[in-house]
């Protein structure tokens, strides 16, 4: 079993930036692919970022340019670097990961889910 802890979630204005944090409670370099998934009200979970253990990265077009993920596997951390925040980008942000070690399709659902973490961003 695996326990994922997210942190860094917060309010800020558009165009601000914030930097979540995914602890795992085991050696992510064995668990495997991790991602960053966010809902917001009323709309269903999608997928924000994926990365695997080697650093192969899949990031959703709506995020690409301002969002990067990345990962320390010394630190069984991963993280998601949000910058030029907007509006739109307001969900409760969740961590992910399962035993894999490439990235899986965006509809794959991970076996291991953290609590998530409130990202708000105002205009």
């Amino acid at each position: 079993q695996v326990q994922l802890v997210e942190s860094g979630g917060g309010m800020v204005q558009a165009g601000e930036s914030l930097r979540l944090s995914c602890v795992a409670s085991r050696s992510i370099f064995s668990i495997g692919a991790m991602a960053w998934y966010r809902q917001a009200p009323g709309k269903q979970r999608e997928l924000v970022a994926a990365i695997t253990t080697s650093g192969k990265v899949n990031i959703v077009d709506s995020v690409k340019g301002r969002f990067t993920i990345s990962r320390d596997n010394t630190e069984n951390t991963a993280y998601l670097q949000m910058n030029s925040l907007k509006p739109e980008d307001t969900a409760v942000y969740y961590c992910a990961a399962d035993h894999l070690q490439v990235l899986p399709e965006p509809e794959y659902e991970y076996t291991y889910w953290g609590q998530g973490t409130q990202v708000t961003v105002s205009s």
